[in-house]
C-alpha cells in the first residue's frame, strides 16, 4: 500500500505539478483526464481527434484537438509516455494518424488506474515495447493491406496489423504480440510472404 500510495504521490507532485507549471497549463483536470484514458486504452490506436470526441461524450467537454494534441506532447517531453507510429509494410510509408501511446513505466500507468485494469495482452504489448526501445530499436506500428474475397466473390479490402516493426541499423524485424493465436487473421499477420524484400 505504502509503494501505491508513492507512485500516485509521484504523479501528482513531480510529474503533473511540473508539467503544468512549465507549460502553464490552466485546465489541470482536463490534463489528467487525458492521462486516464491513455491509461486505461494502452497500446490501442487513436489520435487527438478520436480523444476529443471521447472527451465530448464521456467529460461533456469542449476541449479540442489542438489543446490535447499539446497535451500529448507534454506527456512525451516529459517521458511518461511514447508514440508508435503506423508504417505501411507494403506501400513503405508512414501513415502519420493514428497511433499508438505506451507507457514508459507500467508501474506508474498501473498506479495512475488504482491497478483497476490489467488486460494480459495489452499489459505485455507495453512490456514487449518498452524491451524493444531498451535495446535501442526504433519501432513503429505494421500495416499490411490486402485484398480478400468473400462468399460471394466480391473484392473486399482490409488492413491486417503487425504489432511491431523494429528497425535498428539495416536489420529489421516484425513482432507479433499475441497472450494467444486464436485464428487464422492473427497468424497470416506473421507469414514471412507479407513481409517486404529488403
Amino acid at each position: 500500500m505504502i509503494k501505491f500510495a508513492a507512485l500516485q504521490n509521484l504523479f501528482r507532485e513531480i510529474y503533473i505539478r511540473e508539467i503544468v507549471q512549465w507549460n502553464h497549463v490552466k485546465n489541470i483536470g482536463e490534463l489528467e483526464d487525458l492521462l486516464n484514458i491513455l491509461s486505461s486504452a494502452i497500446g490501442s490506436l487513436t489520435n487527438p481527434e478520436k480523444l476529443k470526441n471521447t472527451f465530448r461524450t464521456v467529460k461533456k467537454s469542449k476541449i479540442t484537438s489542438n489543446t490535447i494534441k499539446k497535451y500529448l506532447d507534454y506527456y512525451e517531453e516529459s517521458f511518461l509516455i511514447e508514440s508508435a507510429q503506423r508504417y505501411d509494410i507494403k506501400g513503405k510509408a508512414y501513415i502519420e494518424t493514428p497511433k499508438k501511446y505506451y507507457f514508459s513505466d507500467l508501474g506508474l500507468r498501473n498506479a495512475r488506474i488504482a491497478f483497476r485494469q490489467f488486460e494480459q495482452t495489452h499489459s505485455m504489448e507495453n512490456v514487449i515495447y518498452n524491451e524493444l526501445r531498451m535495446r535501442g530499436y526504433n519501432v513503429d506500428v505494421g500495416v499490411v493491406p490486402i485484398a480478400a474475397k468473400d462468399r460471394n466473390g466480391k473484392v473486399t479490402r482490409k488492413q491486417l496489423e503487425v504489432d511491431f516493426v523494429c528497425n535498428l541499423g539495416s536489420s529489421r524485424y516484425y513482432i507479433q504480440s499475441a497472450y494467444t493465436l486464436p485464428d487464422e487473421t492473427k497468424r497470416m499477420a506473421g507469414d514471412p510472404a507479407i513481409q517486404e524484400d529488403r
